[in-house]
């Protein structure tokens, strides 16, 4: 009786050991993973237009999120625009994003990106920002371009993004170091827009505010559908005259 009774329970007991060994180590590799700061691509193969499964760059194409921040209204819109620019000696797109809250204007960012045709890697050179306060430009904080003062170019969004990946966005000494891990292939994010299923989740820090953390989810065909209390509210191309 003694043996039939602390067998099973000697199995169990291996059974969650073995289980609890195999994502400590799954979570040490993660952990240990270092973070990518530069990336190997032949920057001449990029190009200014394509998509991958979570990140649209086509002109045209806006996404819309909303939200409540600080009690008031907030609101994104993403646009990608017809513009291109030239960012270190590389052709990127140029994408505008406006944000306000309670209806003031709060930020306006035309961000550079290029992607590669191959493994669709989107890549960031960069942004130009205005920042506003009262209505007003206040400043350009966080303005940053690939191949000035010791910056370099970021991954925005892996052509094929895989748990514990971990890469900077941007790099730019001493003004923007954001950095992104992915945390979930899997996540389900219910937006006004419509609830979507097997989403990447990208957790998102940056050594120059280490208390601060933020999480981004990105839908397949759609883009990004999350960013923190913003929420989608609509995705579409923009009409050609509108764009």
């Amino acid at each position: 009786m003694q043996t039939s009774s602390v067998v099973p329970r000697l199995c169990f007991v291996t059974a969650f050991a073995a289980a609890a060994l195999a994502a400590g180590t799954a979570a040490d590799a993660q952990r240990e993973q270092p973070w990518m700061e530069s990336f190997a691509v032949d920057l001449k193969e990029l190009t200014t237009e394509g998509e991958n499964p979570y990140f649209i760059l086509k002109p045209g194409y806006r996404l819309t999120l909303e939200g409540r921040e600080s009690g008031k209204t907030a609101r994104l819109a993403i646009t990608v625009l017809q513009e291109t620019m030239q960012v270190g000696g590389v052709e990127t797109r140029v994408v505008e994003e406006r944000e306000t809250i309670g209806g003031v204007l709060v930020e306006v960012s035309r961000n550079y990106f290029a992607i590669h045709p191959r493994t669709r890697d989107v890549y960031y050179f960069g942004e130009e920002v205005d920042m506003y306060k009262y209505g007003k430009l206040d400043s350009h904080e966080g303005a940053w371009r690939h191949g000035s003062n010791g910056a370099r170019f970021g991954l925005a969004m892996p052509g094929t993004p895989a748990i514990g990946m971990r890469y900077y966005q941007e790099y730019a000494p001493r003004v923007a170091l954001d950095r992104a891990a992915v945390v979930s292939l899997t996540e389900r994010a219910t937006t006004p827009a419509g609830t979507f299923d097997q989403c990447v989740k990208v957790k998102e820090t940056t050594p120059l505010e280490p208390l601060v953390t933020e999480y981004k989810v990105y839908a397949a065909g759609v883009g990004l559908v999350e960013d923190g209390a913003l929420k989608l509210v609509s995705h579409k191309f923009l009409p050609a005259a509108s764009r």
